[in-house]
């Protein structure tokens, strides 16, 4: 019962993403199935069975961030129950997460996404006309693959040129977008009131067959567009969110204007890609100066 009262409470008073309560449900019930083994329970548990989960995740190889995020779920528990008067006194103040690496955001090249843009990988088609939309808002907006598969119809306002996304924890932002991604997005609602569309359906992205997009859907479609300009491992939907705000540093643009266009809570999030324009400006020095 109070996992219920948990999960409402994540939901309506954190406002968290529907996604982020599903990765809580499967940590709690992964860390309540451990519990189980050791003949105790949530409410029952102590920092001892706590370190223990960690370590058989560790010996189970699960990546460190990984680990982390797990434990964030149960610390966002416990505090809750510790507020409720479940429980005594909070296990976790005594766990430390493990430390993790400092991976810089991978990105891709402007040029090259410009070279993709602005030359004809896509067909002239409806399908031609929504690849190319669906790129050209994640490298011209930075916005999440959750922000665009939300996106309607009417959260576009072509006289401002802007669109509203609603980020995580229902926050709404509003975003300018440059007068070409206007005018392709004119095109696109031309070309999809074209075609077989339920009026039920809103949302702006669908699919071939006019159904609202999906997930997979939208990586599948990135993947195949970013394979043709990059030979790279990583070619995600969140690689054109990085490229977007590295673009927009090394081009000068204010870190708190990038921290509001991404959505940021806090610039220690927006702050990983200043390493990037940091390596770029070495790459720059030591081609250039006499004495690099």
């Amino acid at each position: 019962m109070f996992l219920e009262h948990f999960f409402n409470y994540l939901q309506n008073e954190k406002r968290y993403s529907k996604h982020t309560l599903i990765a809580y449900q499967n940590d709690l019930q992964q860390y309540s199935q451990f519990l189980t083994s050791l003949e105790t329970d949530i409410l029952n548990s102590n920092h001892h069975a706590i370190r223990a989960w960690m370590v058989s995740l560790m010996d189970s190889e699960i990546d460190p961030r990984s680990i982390n995020r797990k434990i964030s779920t149960i610390r966002s528990l416990y505090k809750f129950l510790l507020k409720e008067n479940l429980i005594e006194e909070n296990p976790v103040l005594k766990i430390k997460a493990p430390k993790v690496a400092k991976k810089l955001p991978t990105f891709i090249p402007e040029l090259k996404l410009i070279q993709l843009l602005d030359t004809n990988f896509f067909e002239d088609s409806f399908a031609g006309l929504r690849d190319k939309l669906v790129i050209e808002l994640f490298f011209g907006t930075g916005i999440r693959l959750s922000e665009l598969l939300g996106l309607k119809i009417n959260d576009y306002y072509p006289k401002e040129n802007t669109i509203k996304v609603l980020g995580k924890r229902n926050k709404e932002r509003i975003i300018p977008i440059p007068v070409a991604l206007g005018n392709l997005l004119d095109q696109y609602l031309i070309s999809r009131a074209s075609i077989n569309v339920s009026n039920e359906i809103k949302l702006l992205i669908i699919t071939d067959g006019g159904s609202e997009a999906y997930p997979k859907f939208i990586y599948r479609l990135v993947q195949k567009y970013l394979s043709y300009i990059s030979t790279q491992d990583k070619r995600s939907p969140h690689v054109l969110r990085h490229s977007f705000a590295t673009a927009l540093l090394n081009k000068g643009a204010d870190i708190n204007a990038i921290k509001d266009l991404l959505g940021h809570s806090n610039l220690a999030a927006t702050q990983v890609y200043t390493h990037n324009s940091i390596e770029r400006l070495k790459s720059i020095y030591k081609q250039a100066h006499p004495k690099a």
